[in-house]
């Protein structure tokens, strides 16, 4: 049994990061070598030094929907929060809300004010604050609604409101297909003038999808790790992003990851398809930890991550766990910020 109490670390609360660098690249990077567990420091801006010509940079576009709700009760008044996890249809969502016992099957809310209202009402009721509900709006279309008077969903360690500056900065440069309530945090350190700078490299940078559940933010509450499960979540492999994959992989050249979600992503559809990269849309609970087989990656960029979090596995899963904890304690003991606003890792 492997299990999730190997996977703790203790982390002092004003390594939290609070806030974006002011830069996205200016963040701090560890370079970590994975056959040796030696650790070097740059920043972000410096990855142009770090990878190579040829190399295969691939990048999750999915983009954040700003899917916490304020509202009120109808007729009572009640505070209430909504965060949508997904959308079910046309109509229908998955969301978390608070207060939970409040909010029974036919409860109401109304969430906005003039131009953009949201009603709301509860149609199925399951575990954990989580609901069925029906959105709609009086006139418009609900989407634009949600935009409107949605915030931004910070992760729960991030102890203040959204700001308009997370509107941008919770938003990778490259986001294009809405659907996420979490960023792929890696991505959040690039800019467009990194990304340039990376091409006149020679390094080439391809795009998956996968949409962020909610699930990204669980701890693992099994203490074996193999009866663990992730939530499922909708991915899209783009053919010229297929191509480009096999096509390195063919050729030897190193695959680099921008974070787990990727990860997660090129490896549950290699897994399916004998290594290799098939175009299309899916959908994965796939939960990388111990003795997985990497198929396609073998770089990944990544954020500092909670104790006992399924990224956290992934990442040992493919450094190793005793260099990954001891790449923690030094990251600590140099005071880098950790998780979705914080400084990065690069492991090759």
């Amino acid at each position: 049994m492997l299990d999730i109490a190997e996977f703790d670390y203790s982390l002092p609360e004003d390594l939290i990061a609070q806030e974006p660098v002011e830069t996205r690249d200016a963040a701090r990077l560890m370079c970590l070598d994975r056959s040796t567990g030696a650790c070097s420091h740059y920043r972000v801006s410096h990855l142009v030094d770090l990878l190579d010509s040829g190399d295969l940079l691939v990048v999750n576009d999915t983009r954040v929907v700003p899917a916490r709700l304020y509202g009120r009760r109808n007729p009572t008044g009640g505070a209430v929060e909504c965060l949508l996890l997904s959308r079910i249809d046309k109509t229908h969502w998955e969301a978390l809300v608070h207060p939970g016992q409040k909010l029974k099957v036919g409860a109401r809310v109304d969430f906005g004010t003039g131009g953009h209202r949201l009603q709301m009402e509860v149609v199925g009721r399951h575990y954990h604050g989580r609901r069925t509900v029906v959105l709609s709006t009086d006139g418009g279309d609900v989407d634009s609604c949600i935009e409107a008077i949605g915030h931004v969903p910070l992760p729960p360690y991030i102890k203040r409101l959204d700001s308009t500056l997370d509107r941008k900065r919770y938003q990778t440069v490259y986001a294009r297909s809405r659907g996420s309530v979490a960023a792929p945090t890696a991505g959040l350190h690039f800019t467009q003038e990194l990304l340039g700078r990376l091409q006149d490299r020679g390094v080439s940078c391809h795009a998956i999808t996968l949409h962020v559940g909610y699930g990204t933010f669980e701890p693992v509450r099994t203490q074996d790790i193999a009866k663990h499960r992730v939530a499922s979540e909708e991915y899209e492999v783009p053919f010229e992003t297929a191509d480009a994959v096999n096509r390195a992989l063919d050729t030897g050249r190193r695959i680099v990851a921008v974070g787990t979600t990727t990860t997660r992503t090129l490896e549950a559809v290699a897994a399916a398809n004998g290594g290799r990269l098939i175009p299309g849309r899916g959908r994965t609970d796939l939960c990388i930890y111990g003795h997985f087989e990497f198929r396609v990656i073998n770089g990944l960029l990544t954020n500092f991550h909670l104790p006992r979090s399924s990224l956290l596995l992934l990442v040992a899963a493919f450094a190793g766990r005793e260099k990954i904890l001891r790449a923690y304690g030094t990251a600590v003991a140099h005071r880098y910020r950790f998780y979705s606003y914080g400084d990065a890792m690069l492991v090759i």
